[in-house]
């Protein structure tokens, strides 16, 4: 048995190591998305910031392990074979439980999902206890820390509150006072504005980084003989003040004799900052359970005394964490800092919800979002009617923005927001955490971030009339996330427990063995989502004159001409097999081949307002195109989609014969417009004219196999549906096939015009 227990202890130091991998990979968003998002230094830069925020933050975090071995449940109230069971179901979950929202691309709190967790774990474990012993329900509250689970909920609340209101009201004043043209101001304004933040940043990185070092506990006569970590606790204010005046004077001297962007050396010392406190405060949502595992081993080991009568007490005692554990876990977490794919899937979604210029919005807006902005929108009428117009027109002046801003508009390269909403950002939120610790509320740095950033967004008007609907819906949605992963995590983790109770090491290695599974297919299908994002996308068009947006439109005929007859070719192939699967394959295809279209369309006012030229020619042509697209694709949906729903509800196969015509149409007009496909990759259409000679031999072969089926219905054919869906196919193709002729010969006039052919 001991073997054994040992066995398990290994196994959880492996999954705090995956654990640390996704986990990481989900909170990378809390210290990273203002430096992304603005782009005020290179992303290589932010990395190496960051990487040492985490490296620094992980070696000093040894005394923040305690939520893991008595913050939710009372140890001395649990044997040490029922403790090492819930330390497992714990770390099972979490890992689950994160790598599901790194899949979805939501940002969650790791410190909620391991609480709930324990506090899931704890509870089924305790309710196992008290039914065995024919105890009372009642008798929960010995086994459970039941304050540490209200505080934590009224942690989430509180974040949400306090995050976004304070978040809206400092970038709104800082946008009134400095505007877009914020770097444009004299040097006392940016010499102020950098002492504040950089204090307030440098304060949290004091009241988060000193904990953990060997300095805290000194004493000196300069501070009144206070030991350090007392003293930046308690004389706040004079902290403060020391630190106002220092970083006022180096501001100055940068921007004065080494002209520096004092922008971008707050982003990057607040990037810095929230790093080393993500891996300060959450490491113990990595590491905290495994380490509280094998401390527990080692306390038994030494006991002598058998697994289920060892009583766990002794894990109310402090414990140092070694110092090899966090080294090791800082690695892990800066390298999955550096490779991390889901990382940035994540931090997507909060740079989607802040972006100031036009995206496509990935949240579809609800009836709540919709009555939210609605509401709002009466309240900031009536407050606004309440002002004087003149002061109207001045906050309304500072809000209208620079030139140079106003390019960033649908502009790929172009950060998602300014470096002053940036430096707001990580100083707001470096503030309300600095202020959680020192008086010890449960406020969530996942949630203080995120809710930070909406704010400033808010307040910034990134949320306008075409996009607030989509934005309030998201954020909701991430908020509702929140609130499901405290569930999910609390439900999840309990079941677990209770199945490992009841079926043994068999059945941790059975969870072991089917959450490997689920993670390793949710790698595979985001490893190939990557790859099929960028292979025959279709683009948007940028250029801004005649020929450029002849090319381009070149290079999506080709990439489109090849998609459809990829997707029309599995159609053929899963009607052939009678297979639901390929067809599946195909509706997700043609999905996002839709999803790709509208986004064009919904490009079409920039890239009219992008064209240098005068004429209409370039815009006419780009329309006209996109709208036999979007016809195309639609048509192909239509057949995808009925071929699915034939198949799916187990109607009779198409015949043979009906197969084979269908591929002969199929490759013959496949083998026709590989020729254009060939022609516009040369640059050449000299021989388009061919191309379009054959649309009546394809009309023709299309309407003799309609004609065929009509014979062959009339005289033989019985299935009703069978032949619904063959004629539905059939007179789709042709659609399908004239819509391409048209395409092609759209592109051929055009050339000929702007070429005087």
């Amino acid at each position: 048995m001991e073997n054994l227990y040992l066995l398990l202890v290994i196994v959880l130091a492996v999954l705090a190591i995956g654990d640390l991998i996704v986990g990481v990979s989900n909170d990378a968003v809390n210290f990273l998305n203002s430096a992304v998002g603005s782009k005020a230094i290179s992303l290589r830069t932010i990395m190496i910031l960051a990487g040492l925020g985490v490296a620094f933050g992980a070696f000093f975090s040894s005394g923040l392990m305690e939520v893991a071995r008595k913050g939710i449940f009372n140890p001395g109230e649990f044997y040490f074979d029922e403790i090492i069971l819930i330390f497992t179901a714990v770390m099972l979950t979490d890992i689950l439980l994160l790598d599901f929202f790194n899949t979805l691309g939501m940002p969650t709190s790791t410190t909620v999902s391991i609480v709930f967790e324990l506090l899931g774990a704890a509870v089924f474990m305790s309710l196992i206890k008290i039914t065995s012993s024919s105890g009372e329900i009642s008798d929960l509250i010995n086994y459970i820390n039941t304050s540490k689970a209200i505080q934590i909920i009224s942690g989430i609340v509180l974040s949400i509150i306090v995050a976004l209101t304070i978040g809206a009201i400092v970038q709104w004043i800082c946008r009134i006072f400095l505007t877009y043209e914020f770097e444009k101001k004299p040097l006392w304004v940016s010499v102020l504005f950098s002492g504040i933040a950089l204090s307030a940043i440098s304060y949290f990185i004091l009241m988060k980084g000193i904990k953990g070092t060997p300095w805290a506990g000194l004493k000196f006569d300069i501070i009144g003989g206070m030991k350090i970590k007392d003293f930046i606790e308690l004389e706040v204010l004079k902290v403060s003040i020391l630190n106002f005046v220092f970083w006022c004077g180096l501001s100055y001297s940068l921007i004065k004799f080494f002209k520096a962007n004092i922008y971008k050396v707050i982003i990057g010392i607040g990037t810095f900052a929230l790093a080393l406190a993500f891996a300060g405060n959450d490491l113990v949502n990595f590491i905290g359970v495994p380490i509280a595992a094998y401390q527990s081993y080692e306390a038994w080991i030494s006991s002598g005394v058998n697994a289920s009568q060892f009583s766990m007490e002794a894990m109310s005692a402090k414990v140092p964490t070694p110092a090899a554990f966090l080294i090791l876990s800082g690695l892990v977490m800066v390298l999955t800092l550096w490779f991390s794919s889901k990382a940035r899937k994540v931090m997507k979604t909060e740079l989607d919800l802040a972006n100031q210029g036009y995206i496509k919005e990935r949240f579809q807006p609800s009836l709540f979002s919709k009555f939210i902005v609605k509401f709002f929108q009466k309240i900031s009428a009536i407050l606004e009617d309440l002002l004087p117009e003149k002061l109207k027109k001045k906050i309304e002046l500072q809000f209208s923005g620079s030139a140079d801003q106003k390019k960033f508009v649908n502009n790929p390269e172009a950060p998602s927001f300014d470096m002053l909403r940036a430096c707001v950002n990580l100083a707001v939120a470096s503030i309300l955490i600095s202020i959680a610790t020192s008086y010890k509320l449960p406020l969530s740095t996942t949630y203080v971030t995120f809710m930070v950033a909406m704010g400033t967004s808010l307040a910034d008007r990134a949320w306008g009339r075409d996009s607030a609907v989509y934005r309030v819906s998201g954020v909701i949605s991430v908020i509702a996330g929140w609130f499901l992963t405290a569930i999910t995590a609390f439900i999840v983790s309990g079941i677990i427990v209770s199945l490992i109770h009841i079926g043994g090491f068999q059945a941790i290695a059975i969870i072991l063995f089917i959450i490997l599974l689920i993670v390793g297919k949710n790698f595979i299908a985001h490893r190939n989502e990557e790859m099929e994002v960028d292979r025959d996308k279709i683009l948007k068009a940028e250029s801004k004159s005649m020929k450029g947006v002849m090319e381009e439109s070149s290079g999506n005929i080709i990439k489109f001409f090849k998609r459809v007859d990829l997707i029309f070719g599995n159609l053929i192939e899963g009607l052939s097999k009678h297979e639901i699967t390929i067809l599946k394959k195909g509706k997700k295809n043609i999905k996002r081949l839709k999803n790709e279209v509208e986004d064009l369309r919904e490009n079409i006012f920039y890239f009219v307002k992008n064209l240098d030229e005068p004429s209409l020619s370039a815009s006419n042509f780009y329309i006209v195109l996109l709208s036999y697209i979007q016809d195309l694709a639609s048509d192909l949906d239509y057949i995808i989609t009925k071929s699915h729903k034939h198949i799916n509800n187990d109607h009779q196969k198409l015949k043979l014969s009906q197969i084979r015509d269908l591929r002969e149409i199929h490759e013959f007009t496949k083998s026709i417009f590989k020729n254009s496909m060939e022609t516009f990759d040369n640059n050449s259409v000299i021989e388009i004219e061919k191309i379009l000679a054959t649309r009546g031999k394809i009309k023709e072969m299309i309407q003799k196999k309609i004609n065929a089926q009509i014979e062959l219905t009339r005289k033989v054919e019985t299935s009703p549906r069978n032949t619904t869906l063959y004629f539905n196919i059939l007179l789709k193709t042709k659609d399908i096939s004239k819509i391409k002729v048209n395409i092609v010969e759209e592109f051929y006039n055009t050339y000929k015009q702007i070429n005087g052919v």
